[in-house]
């Protein structure tokens, strides 16, 4: 018995790839901040991950890229790409959650988002493929 896709779960999906994608896009850019020039971040001294800002740009870099893909690879109906999708809005909701205290209005909102994104990778992200 086949099951007919809905042009609301096509759509939650597709906005789930165009998040990642800007997500992706945005790690990336800032990781080249970091890389070219390392003295565009602030450093905190005493913080818990001490890097250096170069070390941080590629972590960024890398992590920016492989979101991307997986952005690009949603609409393609990929299962590592929604599976990459849910790890990252689950991590950003995780942020978002402790950003509160400082950005309650922004951290909330991006929470909202990231459980829309993680809702629509698992429930619907088949229903893109054609």
């Amino acid at each position: 018995m086949s099951q007919e896709r809905s042009s609301g779960a096509v759509g939650w999906t597709a906005f789930a790839g165009v998040m990642l994608i800007l997500i992706g896009f945005f790690h990336a850019l800032a990781g080249l901040s970091g890389i070219i020039k390392d003295q565009f971040y602030a450093v905190t001294p005493n913080y818990v991950l001490e890097f250096d800002a170069t070390t941080w740009g590629w972590i960024h870099l890398i992590g920016g890229i492989i979101v991307l893909l997986a952005g690009f690879s949603v609409f393609r109906g990929a299962v590592w790409a929604r599976t990459i999708g849910v790890f990252v809005a689950g991590v950003s909701a995780l942020v978002s959650f402790a950003w509160i205290p400082v950005y309650p209005i922004w951290g909330i909102v991006v929470i909202a988002i990231d459980v829309a994104v993680i809702w629509a990778l698992t429930a619907h992200g088949r229903d893109i493929t054609m």
